[in-house]
């Protein structure tokens, strides 16, 4: 084992589907010659070339246009977006072409191709550098999404969505680049799909992804304090849902908080206690409890932002509401 930051983690990965097929490569701004903005290319350019490291133009339907028409001819790019905010740009390409092409050939022609993005607020950058749109791409049609924990979720999920037919989604956070875990040394490889549960509990669910994931955990050890048994779902994979695991879970804890990063409004929380709603209403001892951002642009001013993102305190004040303690 081999104890890895995030950023690490996801060079890790590129850098071994590179060297493991020559149809890979990757695209994106700055991710040449700087190596990345949060460095997750760094070094590579300087290893593959720039055939196989591409530095675009700032044009990310253009460049993102031009990856998933050579993913269509049979190359495997890995296009990085620089933030989630300019994958709006993006999205007539990604919605109206990668998501379709398969269905609409049928099934004659795939398109192999990975985007990555970081998304979420990560100390003050502000309303148009802080999105959480993961629930944009969940609600389309034709596409995985996924989202990674840590650094080893990252790297055998990058590894898996690379070698995916499918085009996937891959959703990293800002906060989460510089956090450290054990890898192991050798290749290995995570699932596209599932929900984990990475904690067992007995008096309530926990449900989180990359962020809110974290923030759950820290909660759990606040609610164990009180000598409150929480299990926590890491959802992983946000297209396809695992609607079993999370069934299973509620059944078993009777309560359930579902935390996010983003607004509430028509979001992944929103879906989950849809979910849950739909497939174990009666297993339910309360309301489900939702933890979300404010319904306000992020703001810049560090006290405005703070009082607008959840923390774990919020996670733990919600988890006691749904445990009928306050």
């Amino acid at each position: 084992m081999a104890e890895l930051a995030y950023w690490e983690a996801i060079r890790r990965a590129h850098d071994e589907e590179l060297a493991n097929d020559p149809m890979v490569l990757a695209m994106g701004e700055d991710i040449g010659v700087v190596g990345g903005t949060y460095k997750a290319t760094s070094g590579l350019y300087q290893k593959y070339g720039d055939k196989r490291i591409i530095d675009t133009p700032i044009s990310e339907n253009s460049f993102t246009g031009i990856g998933i028409g050579a993913s269509m001819a049979g190359l495997r790019p890995i296009i990085e977006i620089m933030s989630i905010n300019f994958a709006l740009l993006a999205l007539d390409t990604l919605v109206n072409a990668a998501a379709k092409i398969r269905y609409m050939s049928g099934g004659r022609v795939s398109c192999p191709i990975v985007m990555r993005t970081p998304g979420g607020t990560a100390h003050q950058l502000a309303a148009q550098h802080s999105a959480r749109l993961a629930r944009v791409f969940m609600s389309t049609s034709g596409l995985r999404v996924v989202t990674p924990r840590g650094a080893m979720e990252a790297c055998g999920m990058l590894k898996s969505a690379v070698r995916c037919n499918d085009p996937v989604i891959f959703i990293e956070h800002e906060r989460m680049y510089n956090l450290r875990e054990q890898v192991p040394d050798t290749e290995y490889f995570r699932p596209l799909e599932g929900a984990e549960i990475v904690r067992k509990g007995t008096d309530i669910t926990l449900i989180g992804y990359n962020w809110s994931f974290l923030l759950c955990m820290k909660a759990a050890d606040m609610l164990e304090r009180d000598g409150i048994s929480a299990e926590v779902v890491d959802l992983r994979s946000l297209k396809p849902l695992d609607r079993e695991t999370i069934r299973r879970s509620v059944e078993k804890t009777h309560r359930v908080l579902v935390a996010e990063e983003d607004e509430a409004a028509v979001g992944v929380g929103s879906e989950i206690i849809s979910v849950i709603i739909e497939d174990c209403f009666f297993a339910l001892d309360s309301q489900p409890v939702r933890i979300h951002a404010a319904d306000v642009p992020v703001p810049y001013a560090a006290n405005l932002e703070h009082a607008a993102i959840p923390d774990e305190h919020d996670v733990y004040q919600g988890a006691l509401k749904a445990l009928g303690r306050i």
